[in-house]
């Protein structure tokens, strides 16, 4: 819609817009139809329950979690973490993505954004991106990169193309 807007911006001075009514324009399209209201029975967006990615809850976590280890409490203090609605995010300079620490959690990151099936399997670049913009937890790359390495189908699908290498011959002295 905004798009439309900005392009009839230009012509504003140029252009006159005329009203037809419903009998004489009968091919209507989405923008003259009534959106359905949002309510419990008919919802915008309904989210499939299979790949629902919760963050750490502050009641699983608890605040005493940043108090007890050191290493957690600097991080925190130094606001490389944020606590909004009991959902910690890890803060760099320009993003803000949900940090997790439940192994089920990141598996489940890595099979959606390296196994997906409408992406098919990603590059490890590729991987590590997408993975970038959703979620962070400690040695991330790390893992990223063994996932990408133990993929079954990444691994017979990329094999090595090319010649063989040729058997190695001792070169005569002239």
């Amino acid at each position: 819609m905004l798009r439309w807007q900005i392009a009839i911006k230009e012509y504003r001075g140029n252009m006159t817009i005329a009203h037809k009514s419903g009998n004489i324009h009968k091919n209507a399209d989405g923008l003259s139809r009534w959106a359905l209201a949002n309510t419990p029975g008919n919802p915008a967006w309904v989210p499939q329950e299979e790949h629902c990615i919760e963050g750490i809850c502050v009641t699983d976590v608890g605040t005493e979690f940043f108090t007890q280890d050191e290493k957690w409490k600097k991080a925190y203090d130094e606001g490389r973490f944020h606590l909004l609605d009991g959902i910690l995010y890890h803060r760099t300079k320009h993003t803000c993505v949900m940090a997790l620490t439940d192994r089920t959690l990141i598996n489940t990151i890595l099979h959606e954004c390296h196994d997906s099936v409408a992406d098919g399997h990603l590059s490890e670049y590729r991987t590590l991106e997408r993975v970038k913009t959703c979620s962070w937890w400690p040695n991330w790359n790390k893992d990223v990169s063994e996932y990408r390495q133990t993929c079954d189908r990444c691994q017979k699908a990329n094999r090595a193309t090319g010649k063989k290498f040729g058997m190695m011959i001792q070169i005569q002295e002239p």
